[in-house]
């Protein structure tokens, strides 16, 4: 048993957590308005059914009243034509009608502060609904601003978030930017020192090969032209 209701207890509990995080006080406060108008419109209706019983018992009262009047004037006219009988007859009814009236006059009392009560209790409730509609919409006005200033903190926060990331982004870009502009320098040096072949270059090693061979060949040429010119005499044209 102890346990059933320790698991009723700790589902009661998550069951108002989550209804704590969806709900929305403004929604609640209004809801809350919105009862208290109605057991104040509760209260106004039963006042009316009160207010309308003791309107009936004064009507009642008022016809009971000019009964009464009326059969005491018919004891007086019997008395004065000597008929005591009829006489004692119409106070007989009258005195019924007596009883009828105290009884009335005690239920009308009773309703009479019913009814009192009734419209102090209305009364209270409009005050108590006035001064509470005031303040519900000067909480709601409150948790409103509050709302947008959350939305704010949280709408900087993920542009701070952002920009860290942009931040941490470019710094990337900008090493990754450096990394290759230290690359190919390195390369550059390596090509101009001889320790690499420039891939860049239109021939490959057989034609470099070649071409070493073929400006051997015209150095050669030429060395061989300038040892004959140095040899060979010049003629004088003064010999002839």
């Amino acid at each position: 048993m102890g346990i059933i209701k320790r698991a009723q207890s700790i589902f009661q509990s998550k069951a108002n957590a989550a209804l704590n995080r969806v709900e929305d006080p403004r929604q609640t406060l209004d809801l809350t308005y919105q009862q208290m108008l109605d057991n104040l419109t509760k209260v106004k209706r039963a006042l009316a059914d009160v207010a309308t019983s003791r309107k009936r018992l004064e009507l009642q009262a008022e016809q009971i009243k000019a009964k009464a009047d009326t059969l005491q004037s018919q004891a007086a006219a019997a008395v004065a034509q000597n008929n005591d009988a009829l006489a004692r007859e119409a106070l007989t009814r009258r005195e019924a009608l007596s009883s009828q009236m105290a009884e009335l006059e005690t239920q009308h009392e009773t309703i009479a502060e019913q009814e009192a009560k009734l419209a102090d209790t209305a009364q209270k409730l409009e005050v108590e609904i006035e001064a509470f509609r005031t303040k519900k919409e000067t909480i709601k006005a409150t948790y409103t601003a509050a709302e947008a200033s959350s939305h704010v903190a949280e709408a900087i926060s993920g542009i701070s978030t952002t920009a860290g990331d942009a931040g941490a982004a470019l710094q990337r870009a900008q090493d990754k930017v450096a990394t290759m502009q230290a690359r190919s320098g390195a390369l550059d040096e390596l090509l101009a020192s001889g320790a690499l072949t420039d891939l860049t270059a239109p021939t490959d090693d057989i034609q470099a090969q070649l071409d070493k061979a073929s400006a051997s060949t015209n150095v050669d040429a030429q060395l061989a032209a300038l040892k004959s010119s140095v040899s060979t005499p010049e003629i004088s044209t003064g010999d002839k």
